[in-house]
């Protein structure tokens, strides 16, 4: 008897238990019947349904990421460049997320892609490498994002957003970018040392020219001077020659004696009646 009632138990704890489904707040559920989808508007908790006749799968409904494989696109100057990018989507109609992806998010994904894709490779068609990579980079992702989402909308998907990861040259051309781009700084290089012994040359010129006129000038104003110092000096003596020509002679001989016997063994061969002494015999200068 009591294996009886614990057999019952059991079976309608199993009848019950597959007549019921949860369905959870990060959940859509559909509810098919005979292999056609009979309710997709759950709400979150507990229900019921038929078994056998009815099966019941669930759909993520939380944001999902969307990665795929760097794709090579083509710019506006004819340059290959390849693309990283991610997409940010959810569903927002279950119903038509399966019927047209079978409920695959991998097929979801890769029908989207194609549509992302398509609108990156035009967009970058339309512009330089400069301004994919940094100057219009916003607007060509709001546009993509708007495509995708006309797609999107006939998926069941809503696409939240989508984004650059990076934007790389291809090895073969970043080697031919980054020769080019240390061929212009030598260049740049170049063109500021040359720049710079100009400059050197006109700064050396001119101190040259400046210390030649500085030193011209200079020698000029001495010359002045020493003239001027010379033709004072003339008029001094010329004066004093005035006053007292006698004492003036006999002043100028004997500095001519101071200079003619500066050494000890200086020797001079005169006449002894010669002009040079006649200071020597007469106080007066007397011959």
């Amino acid at each position: 008897m009591a294996a009886r009632i614990f057999t019952v138990i059991v079976l309608v704890l199993g009848l019950a238990w597959m007549c019921t489904f949860r369905v959870y707040e990060y959940e859509y559920a559909i509810l098919f019947q005979l292999g056609k989808i009979s309710r997709s508007d759950f709400k979150p908790g507990l229900h019921f349904m038929v078994p056998v006749l009815q099966n019941v799968r669930t759909f993520d409904k939380r944001l999902q990421t969307l990665d795929a494989e760097p794709q090579r696109f083509l710019t506006g100057e004819k340059k290959d460049v390849i693309v990283d990018s991610f997409a940010r989507w959810r569903i927002f109609d279950v119903e038509q997320f399966y019927k047209s992806t079978d409920g695959d998010p991998r097929r979801a994904g890769l029908l989207l892609y194609q549509k992302i894709n398509d609108g990156l490779r035009s967009e970058f068609g339309k512009r330089n490498v400069q301004e994919v990579v940094s100057g219009e980079r916003g607007a060509i992702m709001k546009i993509v994002t708007h495509m995708a989402n006309e797609r999107g909308e006939a998926l069941g998907m809503e696409i939240v957003d989508v984004r650059l990861k990076r934007i790389d040259l291809p090895t073969e051309v970043s080697s031919n970018v980054y020769e080019r781009m240390r061929s212009e700084r030598s260049r740049v290089a170049r063109e500021f040392r040359a720049r710079g012994e100009k400059e050197a040359i006109t700064i050396r010129a001119d101190a040259d020219r400046q210390r030649t006129v500085i030193s011209a000038e200079a020698y000029r104003d001495a010359e002045d001077l020493r003239g001027a110092g010379d033709a004072k000096a003339a008029e001094i003596y010329a004066e004093a020659y005035n006053r007292d020509a006698e004492f003036y002679d006999f002043y100028r001989s004997l500095n001519a004696y101071k200079s003619s016997f500066s050494g000890k063994n200086d020797v001079l061969l005169l006449q002894p009646d010669s002009e040079f002494f006649k200071y020597f015999g007469n106080p007066r200068g007397q011959q």
